[in-house]
């Protein structure tokens, strides 16, 4: 985003470039915009200046986008459409009327959605929005009701409740699991190409560190695939590339429909756990207060039902 300006020349030439592309007409695109023609045309070859390309071919009475031109269309008509449509729902929504879980995209895809539908259920009339980072963003200034974080418990200017202890044990696809060579013992998945989680960001486990745990120390650790985030990261490992990380409170679902098989033995404890916050210099709202609730009754069911948790 820093290179935007350098880019662009400004962002107010992309938005007068998608309404000239959409409508075909510099003449059209000024209506629209309320701007005088001559002011599209210098806003058009600033644009093409600043991207050292021709977005358009200009004829008497009409215009057509090149294939340049064509490609910045199709994304900057999809992203000023999703900004449109995000601004309509700011200016409308009720102030502090949602309630906005921030998490990893793991955790609402594989924990919270397959839950969704009992909590519409029991709070029809809740706004939630899950929001999806990976960082860890201050609650208080950026207005976020609850989050997920990783961690002991302890957070200055934060209360917490645990949602899942920090299970790891090693997962792949039922094939690559069934041929895999030769693992009656940890040691031996040191040979099988592993699935790394490699986050800019936030700290998470290596597979260097669990093989220490297992007492493997000084052993080489094969490359593999890299990705950075955990959704990514069991999809390839359901895809057949290899083994990943199995983070218990997330995949007990996808093994048991049978989409992942695990070596739960293999479990590494590592004394952390999967904590729901909330600030301690806010007041929730009802409706923040209810889906808190929500969410704690639904970890400490699975807690009572699952060992592992």
């Amino acid at each position: 985003m820093r290179d935007i300006w350098k880019l662009l020349h400004s962002p107010r030439n992309l938005i007068i470039f998608e309404a000239a592309a959409r409508s075909k007409s510099f003449t059209r695109a000024a209506e629209e915009l309320s701007i005088q023609q001559p002011s599209v045309s210098a806003a058009i070859k600033q644009l093409e200046s600043a991207l050292g390309v021709h977005l358009f071919v200009r004829r008497h009475r009409s215009v057509t986008l090149t294939e340049a031109g064509q490609r910045l269309f199709a994304t900057a008509s999809r992203a000023l459409n999703d900004i449109e449509h995000c601004a309509a729902e700011i200016r409308h929504t009720p102030k502090d009327r949602h309630v906005t879980l921030n998490s990893s995209t793991a955790f609402s895809y594989y924990w919270m959605m397959p839950r969704v539908h009992d909590l519409r259920q029991k709070h029809p009339d809740i706004d939630l929005r899950m929001q999806i980072s990976d960082r860890e963003p201050d609650l208080d200034e950026e207005n976020i009701s609850l989050a997920i974080r990783l961690g002991d418990g302890n957070w200055p200017g934060y209360d917490a409740a645990l949602i899942a202890n920090e299970v790891i044990y090693p997962v792949a696809s039922p094939q690559v699991m069934h041929s895999a060579r030769n693992l009656r013992s940890v040691p031996n998945l040191l040979h099988e190409r592993l699935i790394h989680l490699e986050e800019p960001i936030r700290a998470r486990p290596s597979w260097r560190q669990w093989f220490e745990h297992h007492g493997i120390t000084n052993s080489e650790v094969s490359a593999g695939l890299k990705l950075n985030d955990y959704a990514l990261v069991l999809q390839a490992a359901m895809n057949g590339e290899g083994f990943s990380f199995g983070w218990h409170h997330v995949v007990c679902s996808l093994i048991a429909k049978g989409q992942l098989a695990a070596r739960k033995e293999w479990a590494w404890r590592t004394g952390k756990g999967f904590y729901l916050v909330w600030s301690k210099t806010r007041v929730l709202s009802e409706d923040a207060v209810s889906v808190r609730e929500w969410v704690l009754d639904q970890a400490r069911t699975d807690r009572e039902t699952d060992d592992f948790i």
